[in-house]
């Protein structure tokens, strides 16, 4: 037996030493017993059991929250010294002029909000509501037609009057169409 073989022998059999003041099985010296896979297996299950019975309702919420975000249904606007709320439903478009973000609804009236247009973008359904420009967050409601532009872009003229053209980037128009035919 060269040195090699003798230092091996040596570890396996202090590690079955070692096992033994433990009262560990080492490999290959005991089989797992039929009782000892079907109380680990009723283990497992008990532990499944008490994470469901007990699970956080919050938790249940929150989760929920994310996988399923909940749109804003309306805005809180103040004008002449009167908060008021505007239903979703009533907004024609938001827009940015001179670095205030408006609302504006489908009679005319005219409102500003204190949100950034990114930030209404996000809390408005994707499905009632598209971002066209830097400018325009636009309600699938208020458009009456879209036609094709010069350079690829579209042209899109809503049921109320717009300041300026709605104009569409060719990059956007796309996924504005696209967003107008998945409705």
């Amino acid at each position: 037996m060269n040195t090699q073989e003798r230092e091996e022998n040596l570890t396996i059999d202090n590690e079955k030493t070692q096992a033994q003041n433990r009262k560990v099985p080492v490999k290959n010296q005991e089989p797992i017993s039929k009782e000892d896979v079907i109380s680990a297996f009723e283990t497992i299950n008990e532990v499944k059991t008490f994470i469901e019975n007990n699970r956080l309702t919050d938790l249940d919420q929150l989760l929920a929250k994310i996988t399923n975000p909940v749109s804003k249904s309306s805005f809180l606007v103040f004008k002449h010294k009167k908060y008021i709320t505007i239903p979703i439903e009533n907004i024609a478009f938001f827009n940015v002029r001179k670095e205030c973000t408006f609302i504006e609804c489908f009679d005319g009236q005219e409102f500003t909000i204190s949100y950034s247009l990114d930030h209404a973008q996000k809390l408005l359904s994707e499905d009632q509501f598209f971002r066209l420009n830097r400018q325009y967050l636009i309600n699938f409601s208020a458009i009456k037609e879209v036609e094709h532009y010069f350079a690829r872009k579209l042209l899109v003229r809503l049921a109320v009057p717009t300041p300026e053209k709605l104009v569409v980037s060719r990059e956007r128009s796309a996924n504005f169409l696209k967003w107008l035919e998945d409705r």
